[in-house]
């Protein structure tokens, strides 16, 4: 008792102490940085990793329980990856993450039409394995801007989701790349506008990027917890950033090891391949034309399967329809031949769900571009 009542203390004097240094810096308004402190494996409960943060000099902004770690802001300068108590184990910053989308302009589509399917939909053979598998019941994640929770085209596939960037608060998006990506996974088979590749999943919204379509890797580590928590079997993270960083490695492998199948996007910017998207445990997916070639902007290096990924023609916010390209339009068109083969195949591991994709998937370039080929659903999902 007198051993922890010591301890107790001897982090309260050090806080004082440590604010108290830091007041000078805090009144000039010196710029914060957010950083990523994750903890040795010992060292899990929430309090003593708060306590340890603001030893540091700062207060924790929220918890990362899949990679124990909490997200902090410190004073510029005062937290290097080299200086940091026992108890840390590594120090990273808490880097930017952009969507991975393209809006074509004049895209939207503002009058309510007939349900047509969407050129890479239909390209993919999505069809051919609506009689027996519309992936239903399986539940697909977008890491994303949210889902316009009110579209009539998706209304009736949202189960759910979470906002990691204000928890508590909504998780509708208001972007517009969040929409677009869920309709090409699993917009409605209905009346009206189009329809996804696997139109009878479960769709959960993610809320991990603002209205800019930009977030923070700490948002996305987050994310993946939220989906692993609530047992998501399909996470598609329309995504990236070009840093490899070691908290966002190991989030993604935890999810992994959980059993969830995680597509990303490889990027849009002709060069190698982005992460999340180019860790191992994900599946990249890179863009290709009506054509069946690699489009040029289409990222390349380790990549697994391609998709179509240009003038793709999906939901988007207020009810409407529009067009966009990118990895971020080829990685949902993949997450969704993924619910039909879990629809097929419910115990399949990740790594089956895979396989099954790329060997029969249609080969159309060489793998650094378009790895195994274009995803076939119809053949995936036999």
């Amino acid at each position: 008792m007198q051993r922890m009542w010591w301890s107790s203390s001897f982090y309260r004097v050090a806080i004082v102490l440590v604010l108290v240094a830091l007041l000078p810096a805090l009144a000039l308004g010196q710029p914060m940085q957010r950083k990523i402190v994750v903890f040795r494996s010992e060292i899990n409960d929430a309090g003593q990793q708060e306590a340890v943060v603001h030893g540091m000099g700062c207060g924790g902004l929220k918890h990362l329980p899949l990679i124990n770690a909490v997200v902090a802001e410190f004073p510029a300068g005062t937290v290097s990856a080299q200086a940091r108590p026992f108890q840390v184990a590594y120090v990273e910053d808490d880097l930017p993450v952009q969507a991975l989308g393209l809006v074509s302009p004049q895209a939207v589509q503002q009058v309510q039409p007939a349900q047509a399917i969407p050129w890479g939909v239909k390209y993919i053979l999505s069809r051919r394995a609506w009689p027996t598998d519309t992936g239903a019941g399986v539940r697909v994640c977008t890491l994303d801007t949210g889902i316009d929770l009110t579209h009539p085209d998706l209304q009736a596939n949202i189960y759910g989701g979470y906002n990691t960037i204000t928890p508590g608060a909504s998780y509708a998006d208001d972007n517009g790349h969040g929409t677009h990506v869920a309709g090409i996974i699993a917009a409605c088979d209905n009346s009206i506008g189009v329809i996804g590749v696997a139109p009878g999943a479960n769709l959960y919204a993610v809320k991990v990027l603002d209205s800019s379509g930009s977030g923070y890797t700490s948002d996305i580590i987050e994310g993946l917890n939220w989906a692993v928590a609530n047992n998501m079997q399909i996470v598609n993270m329309s995504l990236g950033l070009s840093a490899d960083l070691q908290s966002f490695h190991d989030a993604v492998t935890a999810a992994y090891q959980a059993g969830v199948v995680l597509i990303a996007a490889a990027g849009n910017n002709d060069g190698p391949t982005l992460y999340p998207a180019a860790y191992p445990e994900v599946v990249s997916v890179a863009a290709t034309d009506m054509y069946g070639n690699r489009v040029s902007f289409s990222n390349f290096g380790k990549v697994e399967l391609s998709a179509p990924g240009v003038a793709i023609r999906s939901t988007i916010l207020t009810g409407y329809y529009g067009r966009m390209s990118g990895t971020s339009m080829a990685s949902p068109h993949v997450a969704g031949v993924a619910a039909l083969v879990l629809a097929r195949h419910p115990g399949y591991t990740p790594d089956q769900v895979v396989a099954d994709m790329q060997s029969t998937a249609t080969h159309i370039d060489v793998a650094t571009y378009t790895g195994a080929g274009e995803v076939n659903a119809f053949l995936a999902s036999r």
